[in-house]
């Protein structure tokens, strides 16, 4: 693998100290701490080489309140523990649940897995870290009448608030600018417990339907970042509508992709689409149209456009596909299903399909994947028709919603991709609002193969320096290269950087929070003092 264990001051491979492990079992249980290697194996990057530990933690917790977690950070903090939290560790092309820094305590909260609240007036549930997008559909639909749903991601396995804090995408109109989360209860590095926004108030009632507060917003301190661990937060929900249409649109020609763009903006802006639409080049789309698959996997090197062209006029699927949906009073969404027509048009050769519009009362009646993920019914369609041992890793940049800037960076992804790493380009575009958009690669490879692992690790960073050096930085990033993805945000001599840093000695004086998470970093590692 390409990872400098061995040269990089941030790694460690100390174990936990035995009194550490000791009161750790007192405060969850013995069946609630994993130590071995084959117990911890569980918990770990699947799509990493399985041979590197490079990023392997020394123990595996699992605690089941709240309580237990503060209990859990006051050990860590007199011992100097490093922690890395992980919802349900599943967010793989990332670095799953895998701590940045080798010898971590990680926390994982698959047993913190309850739905605390469901307030179907106001459309709002509160959970635990550890709920599934499974998990809440089930208890939405138990509560009775069905007339509440969630915007969900493409697969259910994962946790809201761990994909929530990580800016992750979903598809519904909540999903755009990630609008989702309302008012945290977060363990802070002393053990100390906060609740943020009107939270602050004790038993107020607003807590999770008011974004704000008094002062300064500090939720968004705790997404992405290293400052505490959620233990619970609001998630707002949306009520059925009267109809509901999928719908699927064809880019017939690579060359149309720029006004396909330009398009979207406009009816986003207009409002005729809401949600976050999903643009997916061909071979993307592969993967929702698994006749299709077999045509990649395996493949020597990356497929022509030749090739390209014929798979996209044969099946009709075209060199691009948007995948999005309309949500709404039957009159709107008929009036916006003739508005996205009228507008789609305009590229040559394309087509709107849309094979039914759906009654608040017929969702039970949703079949495909495409039908089912923009109507918040989790599930796990995609991981199927992917063999057990692809893996991949995602590069991710954020570009203004334009057609020219959107196919100037595609393109440049493209060709670093095709030419220098000699793969297929993979690529998704999610418009997350009305002016921006984030440009998804992703680089497969066989898990079992450390070569491969290596290559894609080593286009990925490749593309991180690239695009940075256009201008663009990415939204998330892998675990192995977080730190390059941070120096990309770069200006004032790294101003951002000083300023977050300056934020995390201040709240977390140890420096035990998840060190090193996307590029921030506690002081005792950036002045080469650690010894954990």
């Amino acid at each position: 693998m390409t990872s400098t264990a061995g040269a990089d001051p941030h790694l460690t491979t100390r174990g936990l100290p035995d009194g550490a492990v000791r009161r750790l079992v007192a405060i969850v249980g013995a069946d609630a701490v994993l130590l071995s290697d084959a117990e911890r194996d569980t918990y770990r990057d699947p799509y990493w080489f399985q041979g590197d530990r490079t990023y392997d933690s020394s123990a595996v917790v699992f605690p089941s309140s709240t309580e237990q977690v503060q209990e859990i950070v006051r050990v860590a903090s007199a011992d100097g523990i490093p922690i890395w939290t992980s919802s349900q560790g599943r967010n793989n092309g990332y670095g799953g649940p895998s701590p940045r820094v080798r010898g971590s305590l990680l926390i994982s909260f698959r047993r913190m897995n309850r739905v605390l609240e469901i307030n179907r007036e106001l459309a709002y549930a509160v959970v635990e870290p550890g709920v599934r997008w499974f998990d809440l559909y089930d208890a939405l639909e138990a509560c009775g009448n069905g007339d509440l749903w969630c915007s969900i991601p493409d697969l259910g396995w994962g946790s809201v608030i761990g994909n929530s804090l990580d800016n992750g995408v979903t598809y519904g109109p909540n999903g755009s600018d990630f609008q989702k989360l309302c008012g945290m209860e977060v363990v802070l590095a002393d053990g100390d417990l906060l609740r943020t926004g009107m939270g602050a108030v004790p038993d107020n009632p607003s807590w999770h339907v008011y974004p704000r507060g008094l002062g300064p917003v500090l939720d968004q301190l705790f997404m992405q970042s290293n400052y505490g661990i959620v233990t619970r937060a609001g998630v707002w929900l949306q009520r059925r509508p009267e109809a509901y249409a999928p719908i699927y649109l064809t880019i017939p020609r690579d060359d149309q992709l720029a006004q396909a763009v330009d398009i979207i903006r406009e009816l986003r802006l207009d409002g005729v689409i809401r949600g976050v639409p999903n643009l997916q080049n061909t071979i993307t789309m592969a993967a929702q149209f698994p006749e299709l698959l077999g045509e990649f996997m395996g493949a020597e090197g990356p497929a022509s456009d030749q090739a390209l062209d014929e798979l996209a006029a044969r099946t009709g699927i075209g060199r691009w596909g948007l995948r999005t949906a309309l949500w709404g009073d039957r009159p709107v969404v008929e009036h916006q299903l003739r508005r996205v027509r009228e507008a789609w048009a305009c590229i040559e050769g394309s087509r709107v399909d849309h094979e039914r519009t759906f009654r608040r009362d017929e969702w039970g009646e949703l079949s495909t994947f495409m039908q089912k993920v923009q109507a918040g019914i989790p599930s796990m369609d995609l991981m199927e028709v992917v063999p057990d041992f692809v893996g991949h890793i995602g590069f991710s940049p954020v570009v203004p919603l334009t057609g020219g800037e959107v196919r100037r960076v595609v393109d440049v992804i493209e060709r670093l991709v095709t030419e220098r790493a000699g793969t297929n380009f993979v690529c998704a575009i999610f418009p997350i609002n009305d002016r921006s958009a984030i440009v998804v690669s992703s680089l497969s490879f066989d898990t079992r193969a450390e070569e491969q692992v290596s290559a894609a690790v080593d286009t990925a960073k490749m593309l991180v320096r690239e695009v940075g050096a256009l201008g663009y930085g990415e939204y998330r990033a892998h675990v192995d290269f977080m730190d390059l993805a941070a120096d990309q945000y770069s200006f004032n001599d790294h101003a951002y950087r000083r300023f977050v840093e300056r934020i995390k000695d201040a709240v977390d004086p140890n420096g035990i929070l998840s060190p090193g998470r996307h590029g921030v970093w506690p002081s005792a590692h950036r002045n080469g003092e650690a010894d954990l």
